[in-house]
């Protein structure tokens, strides 16, 4: 770069430009960015880094170190003051532009397609109690199906296949249902677990996608019948997903669609969970004498999932979701972090439409 060169900063500007005209033109977008540019850069990304043995993000994490220390040793080099407040605030601007020019172009466009409930034609709407407990009975009904179908025995599940095989099942029921659901995507993405154990859920995430290296990941100590579906909600958001909503939303479909029972199993007791919450809050007297007919291993689950969930806690929960609900809301996103509570009612216009 030149002695003023300011190209990171105009191409982050230039990139927020095109954002505007993504969000005016979302058909556009899904035309040329969805379905053209980003799944080349899927495929670029997964036959490199996705071929890496270990979470890519450290290969950023030494990068920007790596300009860091580059920009620590030319300010160094600066005479007077004013060259250096100069120099830092070009540097400052030129290093945003390029996290925006980056974070959109490998991914952040998606912000703006088409939101993926409209191109399924559902229109998801707030239930009543009768709908509400009829729903809550379905999803009962099949999660002890594919509960039985794993073990009859009703101690909690608490280890299932090995990460890497887990890995290879849900990417493989993503690719064999997609195109029954009329998205068209294209990849191998990568969900990789992310060491040191824990750490994750510390900073308040089961986990996430990394747009600058096209890589999701997922807490390790995660309890074993969450992974499946977390694993296939971080994928979703590989192929393009954006909205916490949907991606939960894909992910129960690719699960309850699979003919393994722990995908089918992992699925509907997510569903469960968010459904029986809004139960709860509906009608708790109800919902006292609903939770004795629960089979006794789907209670002896719940609870193992409740302790595995409250065995870690993060260092400020509070600030977590307030930042994610910030971001969201910032890239369109007007539910924030609720969006992640619309499972019940697009589970619920999906099987209206499936019958």
């Amino acid at each position: 770069m030149g002695k003023r060169d300011w190209s990171w900063a105009i191409l982050g500007v230039i990139a927020l430009g095109i954002r505007y005209l993504a969000a005016q033109n979302p058909e556009a977008t899904d035309d040329i960015y969805s379905r053209i540019f980003f799944p080349g850069i899927r495929n670029v990304i997964d036959l490199t880094l996705g071929r890496l043995p270990f979470p890519s993000v450290y290969l950023f994490i030494v990068s920007v170190m790596l300009i860091f220390g580059i920009y620590l040793y030319k300010l160094h080099k600066k005479i007077g003051w004013k060259n250096r407040v100069l120099y830092s605030l070009r540097a400052f601007a030129n290093g945003i532009g390029a996290l925006i020019f980056f974070f959109l172009f490998l991914w952040g466009f998606n912000y703006q397609r088409t939101p993926i409930v409209k191109q399924l034609n559902l229109s998801p709407r707030a239930m009543n109690l009768d709908e509400l407990k009829s729903e809550v009975l379905i999803t009962q009904r099949l999660a002890q199906q594919y509960r039985n179908a794993i073990t009859r025995d009703t101690t909690a599940i608490e280890e299932i296949l090995a990460y890497p095989d887990l890995e290879k099942l849900v990417r493989a029921n993503i690719a064999d249902n997609l195109d029954m659901m009329g998205l068209n995507f294209t990849g191998r993405p990568r969900t990789k677990l992310f060491p040191p154990p824990g750490f994750m859920r510390k900073m308040g995430i089961l986990g996430i996608y990394f747009p600058f290296t096209g890589e999701s990941y997922i807490d390790p100590t995660l309890h074993a019948l969450e992974k499946p579906f977390t694993v296939a909600h971080e994928m979703a958001h590989s192929y393009g997903v954006t909205d916490e909503g949907e991606a939960n939303f894909i992910a129960w479909v690719i699960c309850t669609n699979s003919d393994d029972p722990l995908l089918g199993y992992s699925g509907q007791l997510r569903l469960l969970n968010y459904q029986i919450s809004d139960f709860y809050r509906m009608a708790p007297e109800e919902y006292k004498i609903w939770v004795k007919t629960l089979d006794p291993g789907i209670r002896n689950d719940m609870i193992s999932l409740r302790k595995a969930s409250e065995a870690i806690k993060a260092y400020s929960l509070e600030l977590s979701r307030k930042t994610n609900d910030v971001f969201l809301k910032t890239q369109g996103v007007k539910a924030g972090i609720n969006s992640y509570q619309q499972l019940p009612k697009l589970a619920f216009a999906w099987r209206e439409r499936m019958k």
